[in-house]
């Protein structure tokens, strides 16, 4: 009996030494002004894939009770250093300093606040109309070539750059949101709507001399899509957001940004009957077949075809058709301007929708964690039409046949998957006029990876050359987001690198691969997507 006393007594003694250990090493609370310092930083830099309430998404869920059993010291290195297949090195790459990551790790032991959500008369109130349509140019008031113009997000700075595609001359730097996500022609190209990761709208007239911001509204407090009308007799009548917080769509003004309508996404789960509250809209394009949008609800697993031909009536009738798809539902783009694809990327799937029969289409294995950005167009010798995506966690591209009308054998199965020598590829692209799809590894965890480019061979679907940038590693810089010009004759790269130091704009021949020019001044920093004016507007890549 004494044995089995002293056993117990130890073992008590035991759980009380490792409960004061436990206590010790336990971070102290966040103070207010931390937790306020830390959520700013969770929700610009890790809401967009974890989830503002940390549900998870296209990164895991992030509970604070297994937060806390991982522990401070593995969190910050983890948000220092990165992890493969996806997860950044924030504090590697400069982004974030040594206070930030800690404020973060710490956060993340915390139960997450519960985030404002503001009402429709609060968004209306952040509208503001710079130059009213009437008094606009009605013809350009410069003699550059407009539609050979890029659009060159300044991620960190708050800014797109308006960049001269044949003189590959500055021509403006426009004020934007914050982190700004995408730039979406116009349909008929004139206008730049830009989409901050704050929320914040901008509509860039590139007519004016120079290009400015005519308008903006901040329809979300988070955002990553934005698009414009562009079914014959609504051009550039309409515009629509999608937020990721609050879950909802908001539908503007085309001309003004005047916030119209808006709608929560707030949803149940496809197949599973469950209320998401956090159903964020991810990828958005406007029909080519219909005056509607299709939108992405990520993760609720729905496509919703958004009918927005009666929104100049009393009441603003809004017409919603709601498609079951599939979970995670991220980017994606056109396959012979009738069929969407998107990427459920967390379960390694593609999502087609016939936007003229206004149906889901088929579903396709893609590799580890798709990322399509818009995806790359071509048609093949032997398997006719076909459309591809890089894939963030696995080093392959995923190329697809398209075509279920002339080349049936092929449609909607994989033809290809073109070995890569890295992961974290996350833009792929490509022109009529150019024999090559390029790609870009800044997700890798490899700094030489991450500064290199691959060539695939369209009619080969075989990676014909890799190499790694000159100067990029030396500069910290990641080499992302591939982008042609009007004619197809080049391809223009960005160095993403930290916000305290002048990275530069590479521009390639688009036959020959060869370096033609470099883009540098104090002001390109952070340079993150790039966008032609054409291009864009016109869907091609």
């Amino acid at each position: 009996m004494e044995v089995k006393a002293v056993k117990r007594t130890l073992g008590l003694l035991g759980s009380l030494l490792l409960a004061a250990l436990a206590l010790a090493q336990a971070p102290a609370p966040l103070s207010p002004a931390e937790k306020e310092e830390a959520a700013k930083i969770y929700f610009d830099r890790c809401a967009g894939c974890h989830g503002v309430l940390r549900k998870g998404a296209t990164g895991p869920a992030l509970d604070p009770k297994k937060m806390a059993e991982k522990g401070v010291e593995y969190l910050k290195a983890v948000i220092f250093g990165g992890l493969p297949g996806g997860m950044p090195d924030w504090g590697r790459q400069g982004i974030l300093k040594e206070k930030g990551i800690e404020l973060v790790a710490r956060f993340l032991l915390e139960q997450p606040p519960a985030p404002p959500v503001p009402t429709f008369e609060e968004i209306k109130k952040t509208w503001k109309v710079h130059v009213p349509p009437e008094k606009r140019p009605t013809k350009p008031l410069h003699n550059r070539n407009w539609q050979n113009f890029f659009g060159q997000v300044l991620r960190d700075t708050g800014q797109v750059a308006i960049i001269d595609g044949d003189k590959k001359e500055l021509v403006s730097i426009v004020p934007t949101g914050f982190a700004t996500h995408i730039l979406r022609s116009s349909a008929t190209g004139r206008y730049f709507m830009a989409i901050g990761r704050d929320g914040k709208a901008s509509l860039i007239d590139l007519w004016m001399n120079p290009p400015q911001v005519v308008a903006e509204s901040k329809p979300c407090l988070d955002a990553r899509s934005i698009e414009s009308s562009k079914f014959k007799g609504y051009e550039d009548k309409y515009a629509v957001v999608g937020c990721y917080w609050p879950p909802t769509m908001v539908v503007l003004d085309g001309l003004t940004l005047e916030p119209l309508k808006m709608v929560s996404t707030i949803s149940y789960a496809k197949g599973a009957g469950e209320l998401v509250m956090e159903a964020r809209v991810a990828a958005i394009v406007a029909s080519h077949f219909n005056p509607e949008w299709i939108v992405n609800l990520k993760e609720s697993g729905q496509t919703w075809l958004v009918d927005y031909s009666n929104l100049h009536k009393k009441g603003r009738p809004l017409p919603i058709t709601m498609i079951d798809t599939n979970l995670f539902l991220h980017d994606g783009g056109w396959a012979l301007k009738r069929y969407f694809i998107v990427a459920a990327n967390a379960l390694n799937k593609l999502i087609v929708i016939d936007t003229k029969t206004r149906e889901f289409a088929a579903e396709v294995e893609a590799g580890v964690r798709p990322h399509p950005g818009r995806g790359s167009n071509w048609e093949h010798p032997t398997y006719g039409p076909v459309w591809a995506t890089g894939n963030i966690g696995s080093p392959e591209v995923t190329v697809v046949g398209v075509d279920p009308e002339k080349h049936p054998q092929y449609a909607w199965k994989v033809v290809k998957r073109i070995t890569l020598p890295y992961t974290g590829n996350l833009f792929i692209k490509t022109h009529p006029n150019s024999p090559w799809v390029i790609v870009d590894f800044p997700m890798s965890p490899s700094p030489q990876a991450a500064a290199s480019l691959c060539a695939i061979d369209k009619r080969k679907l075989e990676v014909a050359k890799c190499w790694e940038v000159p100067g990029a590693q030396e500069l910290k810089a990641r080499m992302v987001h591939p982008e042609f010009n009007k004619g197809g004759t080049e391809i223009w790269v960005s160095a993403w690198g930290s916000k305290d130091t002048p990275t530069f704009i590479v521009v390639y021949d688009a036959l020959t691969l060869k370096e033609k020019a470099r883009i540098t001044g104090d002001w390109v920093r952070t340079p993150t997507g790039k966008f032609n004016v054409y291009n864009t507007a016109y869907d091609i890549y």
